[in-house]
């Protein structure tokens, strides 16, 4: 996972000035690990190789406090939209891209376009940005549209890798902040940053993660005899994060729904409760030949879910 680029987008700054200070070999072989150099990922790539050599944290700002203080840059964000408002859903392997659009308002001496210009809206939980219980961001820096001379409409994303990046305890609501980094040219490792421009602005939207759900269901005797029991059996489960399997979800509200093999329309036809580990039984009487399935309509940490329909002829 990508360390902050918070604090003034420290880890960020950090990253392009171990350009400086590692050595050509070793700076190119975390970039062929991480892909492109000017890449979120190639940035923490970067950071983490200038650690192991230098042996210094992201966050000791010792450079900083020698080269002064970022000035406050004019740029602030608005009409934050994480994944087009829908929670972010995330099985248990399945690598995840979920969209952000925003707008950007910015000073006209504000160049967000220049190459050494960083800025990304991500999201995380907890108490706040300075020590996030967990953070998402877009493996590429986002794109910007001019709209006007000081405003501009982003485009960037939220990558999620859920068998490395994600527990349990991360189906919860997350909030969005974003940060911008103007380096003009100076060279963060020995420049004076006073010369360096950072805006930092949190609660800017909230999102949530929900645990990717499942659910099963087989109904019997295939074909019947109208008027006789059919049993419906199935299972209703959920990813789990924190060993990357697919867990029961105990005690759900579920409903078995009917469609008429001449209907496209289900219709509820009794609701049951999942047991311990997530098993569905229940039994109902065949009338006509149509498809039985469960339905399940979500909780905050988990989404809707419907089973694909068991056709069962009746004679």
């Amino acid at each position: 996972m990508r360390i902050r680029a918070t604090t003034f987008a420290l880890s960020g700054v950090l990253a392009l000035s171990a350009l400086s200070a590692l050595s050509a070999p070793a700076a190119q072989a975390a970039q062929a690990a991480a892909g492109s150099s000017r890449s979120p990922a190639g940035l923490a790539e970067l950071v983490r190789a200038h650690q192991g050599t230098a042996g210094r944290s992201a966050y000791t700002g010792a450079t900083a406090a020698d080269a002064g203080d970022p000035y406050p840059l004019d740029l602030s964000f608005s009409d934050v939209r994480i994944n087009k408002g829908r929670p972010i859903v995330a099985g248990t392997t399945t690598h995840g891209t979920f969209p952000v659009t925003y707008k950007v308002t910015h000073g006209a001496d504000v160049d967000i376009h220049a190459d050494d210009f960083l800025m990304d809206v991500e999201i995380y939980r907890g108490a706040g940005i300075d020590d996030p219980a967990n953070e998402l961001f877009g493996v590429d820096w986002p794109t910007c549209t001019d709209t006007s001379a000081t405003t501009a409409d982003c485009r960037g994303t939220i990558d999620v890798y859920a068998d490395t990046q994600l527990h349990n305890a991360d189906a919860t609501t997350w909030k969005a902040f974003g940060f911008a980094l103007a380096l003009n040219g100076q060279d963060p490792s020995g420049d004076d940053w006073s010369k360096i421009g950072a805006a930092e602005q949190d609660g800017l939207a909230t999102t949530r993660l929900q645990r990717l759900s499942k659910l099963t269901v087989n109904a019997a005797p295939e074909p019947v005899r109208k008027g006789r029991t059919v049993t419906v059996t199935g299972k209703l489960s959920r990813a789990g994060w924190d060993d990357g399997h697919y867990h029961g979800y105990a005690d759900q509200s579920v409903r078995l729904q009917f469609r008429k093999k001449t209907s496209s329309t289900y219709t509820n036809v009794k609701g049951i409760r999942s047991s311990s580990t997530g098993a569905l039984r229940t039994t109902t009487t065949a009338t006509v030949d149509g498809y039985y399935r469960f339905s399940f309509v979500g909780t905050t940490t988990t989404p809707a879910v419907d089973a694909t329909g068991d056709y069962v002829d009746v004679r």
